[in-house]
């Protein structure tokens, strides 16, 4: 890996993610309808959804026509140059339906298989987040600079906070919804965000202790993984495996593993 590559791929994502980031926030339009559907009726995508991945694409095509894409609206090219880009133009589509601000951005980019570039911008936070891989992580904001990121110190369970989300499909939530209750007694409280990219964000940037959720896609967790883990959090499955479909986990240390060993007990990871 050039020593040059990395920046240019860091700097590639923040200006395709800012370019849609603004596309969404200034190009709502007041009667947003929903384009399409995915897992249920109310697992929803967007006309803004399309039109930002296609922005992002070409964006990054312009620069980089020999590499690859896996988007979550339908981008997908092998490429050659062994770069591959995981994108999720808008992560916390319903959030944004309906005019919450708990919505994201996501692109990481892959060299051989390995994240090493991961940029998650939330307009409507005005905040962006970025790591490089052994970088470490940060966030710009309203603040001057880049504000590096670290975990919270791990309080004990019964004091974390974590959030979670839930799936679309009826079936699916009613069991996710089970988990969550035998969990709630055991913590200090459970936030749903809504925006798997955020929510990783903001366990890397202290604001959650932890965060679970399952059926997650590669494009929900790639950026936001690569940051929360170069801020010091653990990231993981079930135990003993990576973040997958079954479940994705992350937490600060002290609190990832028995997060962990509870959401294995209670089922998570299966309907």
């Amino acid at each position: 890996m050039s020593d040059a590559l990395l920046p240019e791929l860091l700097r590639l994502a923040q200006e395709a993610a800012r370019r849609a980031g603004e596309l969404l926030r200034d190009g709502r339009p007041a009667d947003l309808a929903v384009a399409a559907t995915k897992s249920s009726p109310i697992d929803v995508v967007t006309e803004m959804d399309i039109a930002a991945e296609k922005l992002i694409t070409d964006v990054i095509s312009d620069h980089r026509p020999d590499d690859g894409f896996l988007g979550e609206e339908g981008a997908s090219r092998e490429g050659s140059s062994g770069i591959r880009w995981v994108i999720d133009p808008l992560d916390g589509t319903v959030n944004y339906l309906y005019g919450l601000p708990t919505w994201s951005v996501s692109i990481a980019a892959e060299q051989d298989g390995e994240r090493v570039v991961g940029v998650v911008a939330v307009p409507m936070r005005g905040e962006t987040f970025h790591a490089v891989l052994g970088g470490g992580a940060w966030a710009s904001g309203a603040w001057k600079g880049d504000r590096r990121l670290a975990v919270r110190p791990a309080p004990p369970l019964d004091q974390a906070l974590v959030s979670t989300g839930f799936n679309y499909v009826a079936e699916v939530k009613a069991h996710q919804a089970e988990v969550a209750r035998r969990l709630i007694p055991l913590l200090r409280d459970i936030r749903r965000g809504g925006s798997a990219a955020v929510d990783l964000c903001d366990v890397a940037a202290g604001r959650l202790d932890g965060y679970y959720e399952r059926g997650l896609n590669a494009w929900d967790v790639a950026a936001g993984d690569l940051i929360a883990r170069e801020a010091g959090a653990l990231t993981g499955g079930r135990p003993g495996e990576r973040p997958s479909r079954h479940l994705t986990v992350a937490g600060t240390p002290g609190v990832f593993e028995p997060l962990q060993r509870l959401l294995e007990d209670f089922g998570a990871w299966h309907d």
